[in-house]
């Protein structure tokens, strides 16, 4: 690039900046997710674990979590040229909530993690974003050695509305991650649309 142009000659775009939060329970995979695929270092908010919390943090199905994130995890990642998605992962402890209605100010969407071993820990992500009209999609983090389940079971489970799209997923895996954030974002613009035309109606 020479002086601020690009090499076919062409001004350079300016990339549309947009906001996703990754939710859901503890020890779900939030922090991996968004190290799996950012492109700068993911900013952590991590502490071990202590004996004081642990009659708080259940780590029953995550027994070798041994931190948790207590402010939020931060990367970035470009899909293209012009879009570029910051990534915020909300703590996901009951005693850090109270920060998600700051996380959550002017966010696209949202991706709510579940883990089909505790799927009760997402319920409150799930419920935070229906109550307050934020488009979410959620990704089912497909851990090793955790049962299947067909995804008519899960939707269930979860009470989810036909339009809130299910995807399984690897956390550790770039490409997986990319196509559940190409998913919400798609979501987020389809839900957009949607509420344009029925205020035009």
């Amino acid at each position: 690039m020479i002086f601020g142009r690009s090499e076919r000659g062409k001004p350079p775009v300016e990339p549309v900046t947009l906001k996703i939060l990754v939710a859901g329970g503890f020890g779900v995979g939030k922090t991996t997710l968004v190290g799996a695929v950012s492109e700068i270092r993911p900013l952590r908010t991590e502490e071990l674990l202590t004996e004081a919390g642990r009659p708080i943090d259940d780590t029953s199905g995550v027994e070798g979590k041994h931190t948790t994130t207590v402010a939020m995890d931060f990367g970035r990642i470009t899909l293209r040229e012009d879009l570029v998605l910051y990534l915020f992962g909300t703590p996901g402890q009951e005693r850090f909530w109270f920060m998600w209605d700051e996380l959550s100010e002017g966010a696209l969407g949202a991706v709510v993690l579940a883990d089909t071993r505790r799927l009760e820990d997402c319920f409150a992500a799930v419920d935070y974003f229906e109550r307050r009209s934020i488009p979410f999609l959620v990704g089912v983090n497909c851990f090793e050695g955790a049962a299947r389940y067909p995804e008519s079971e899960v939707r269930q489970a979860l009470d989810l509305d036909e339009d809130v799209p299910l995807l399984l997923c690897d956390a550790r895996d770039r490409e997986s991650v990319k196509e559940v954030l190409i998913g919400v974002v798609e979501h987020a613009m389809t839900h957009a649309a949607d509420r344009r035309q029925s205020v035009t109606t």
